[in-house]
């Protein structure tokens, strides 16, 4: 193959110095937006294919500049070191706690520009309706072009709009623009896929974990952080905060974030999104995945809507700094998550570690539906059970589904995300119905029938099992026993032959996880 050809020609010599005049393979790349492989183009071409607009083509090489260590070495892939992990995470914090800000001075808003307190929450519905938006038709992009640049553009464009936040004095402006930036928003579901190109495999579910804990917790912080900051000064004030914390997100990313490669080029954008529906439908394991995913939202959403009610009823009739301190509780989850995946996750098949959390959230949902109308220790028994529990699970389904096809992980962490996403709004709908017919013993069975089901869904089909149902290939739970399986590759991925990922040897070695063979030329369906 020529590209190869080049590769090997490139490695008997030295890597030249990069020209201050030329472009580099990958900013080139970044360029094009993939719709061409730079790497078989030397600059000199590239920078003839720019002619009659010279000054746009410069500004754009501008604007894609990286430091060195970030750019793109197909003989040298980035390494996935810790340091590397909690930047992620911390990104991860700083992003979607972007979702949070609003929820707990609701009232404050509904104010300071003088509404009602349900049009108030308008802002957090919008906001979350953007969200959904941005992971439906923004992340299918992650696999059509270069990441790195689409992340970077994300999050200064999202950083940029929240200015009006922070100074508009129009609520239907606040409004839209709540909008806009839960579409920008969705830069940390670019970044899990990501992870799991970049981390090697026997090492890929914790490191996933350590990202997932870094959303929850910016969960934990905006909430705990927005109450405080408007309690005590302007509610202006947390809005300016978290302006400078996205910015300093972006400043971080752009000296750090490593640069990898479009993974598909010349896909049809609607065909990827009807390829999406058709992959929830046609493939055993995603949609086994996305069905769990569905309830565990359920479940962690009803609880943390009716908390609130129950916690401000007799007999605790707490404040609401006081219900806002539940969030520290996930701290815990965060403490608990890497170790759990270390432990578990990483060393035995994936459907073992979502079971298991799955049983872990059941006890802690049973033991708090029937004490927590009238002892404190049930919600909070609940909360650290069901969080952690659902943190488990959600972590190794996400591994296990990245397995399918790395070309199109993008792909399926949207699919699993949106039937998330779907959970928690009916999870909300359902808790909330059910609390005003029956109070929290009603909520509450309904939490332990989804994640009952969840459970049989769980067991009905085994880790090694090709089919829908069945335990055919066996009932260890061991990895290192798993045989090794062809890679599944969705019929709209035009796989580039050859394409390097870190740590390929140590993946196919040390977790026996699919690897591209040579005539990945020719994908096959989705099984």
């Amino acid at each position: 193959m020529e590209r190869n050809k080049e590769n090997e020609d490139q490695s008997e010599k030295p890597a030249p110095i990069p020209d201050p005049e030329e472009v580099s393979t990958t900013s080139q790349e970044n360029v094009e937006m993939g719709e061409r492989n730079s790497n078989s183009l030397p600059p000199e071409t590239a920078l003839d294919d720019s002619k009659g607009n010279g000054f746009l083509a410069k500004v754009v090489r501008i604007l894609n500049w990286m430091p060195r260590r970030c750019r793109y070495d197909p003989e040298n892939p980035p390494n996935f070191t810790l340091s590397l992990n909690i930047l992620f995470a911390f990104s991860g914090t700083f992003t979607v706690a972007n979702l949070y800000y609003a929820q707990p001075i609701l009232n404050v808003l509904a104010e300071e520009f003088n509404v009602s307190y349900e049009r108030a929450s308008d802002v957090a519905t919008l906001s979350q309706a953007g969200y959904a938006v941005g992971l439906l038709f923004l992340c299918p992009l992650a696999d059509m072009v270069p990441r790195r640049p689409f992340i970077l553009f994300l999050i200064w464009a999202t950083a940029t709009i929240w200015i009006g936040l922070c100074l508009t004095k129009s609520f239907e402006l606040f409004i839209s623009l709540s909008f806009l930036c839960g579409v920008g928003t969705v830069t940390p579901q670019l970044m899990l896929p990501l992870v799991g190109d970049l981390a090697p495999a026997h090492r890929r579910a914790s490191s996933l974990s350590v990202v997932v804990s870094g959303l929850a917790l910016g969960l934990l912080i905006a909430r705990v952080l927005s109450g405080i900051v408007a309690n005590f000064t302007s509610w202006r004030n947390i809005y300016w905060l978290a302006f400078g914390a996205q910015y300093l997100t972006l400043i971080l990313l752009f000296f750090f974030l490593p640069d990898y490669p479009a993974k598909n080029k010349g896909l049809n954008y609607f065909k990827v999104l009807w390829g999406m529906a058709v992959m929830a439908v046609t493939e055993p394991l995603l949609t086994q995945a996305c069905i769990i995913g569905f309830l565990l939202s359920a479940a962690f959403t009803s609880f943390w809507t009716t908390l609130t009610f129950l916690l401000a009823s007799p007999p605790y009739e707490y404040s609401s700094l006081e219900i806002g301190c539940f969030a520290f509780i996930g701290i815990v989850v965060v403490a608990l998550a890497p170790i759990w995946s270390r432990l578990i996750t990483d060393r035995f098949e994936f459907l073992f570690s979502v079971v298991l959390g799955l049983v872990f959230e059941f006890v802690g949902i049973v033991i708090s539906t029937f004490i927590g109308s009238f002892t404190v220790a049930g919600p909070i028994i609940h909360a650290i059970m069901m969080d952690s529990g659902a943190n488990f699970a959600h972590t190794a389904n996400r591994s296990n589904i990245y397995n399918l096809d790395p070309k199109a992980r993008n792909r399926i962490n949207t699919v699993y995300m949106v039937f998330a996403f779907g959970g928690q709004i009916m999870g909300t709908a359902v808790g909330n119905r059910l609390y005003a017919q029956g109070g929290w013993v009603w909520s509450g069975s309904s939490n332990i029938a989804f994640i009952g089901v969840a459970i049989i869904i769980g067991i009905i089909r085994g880790p090694r099992e090709t089919g829908w149902i069945g335990w055919s290939k066996g009932w260890n739970i061991r990895r290192d026993d798993t045989p090794k399986r062809e890679p599944v590759i969705s019929a709209d991925t035009d796989v580039e032959e050859g394409l390097p990922s870190p740590n390929r040897q140590k993946e196919e070695s040390r977790a026996g996880e699919a690897v591209l063979s040579e005539s990945c030329e020719h994908p096959k369906p989705l099984r």
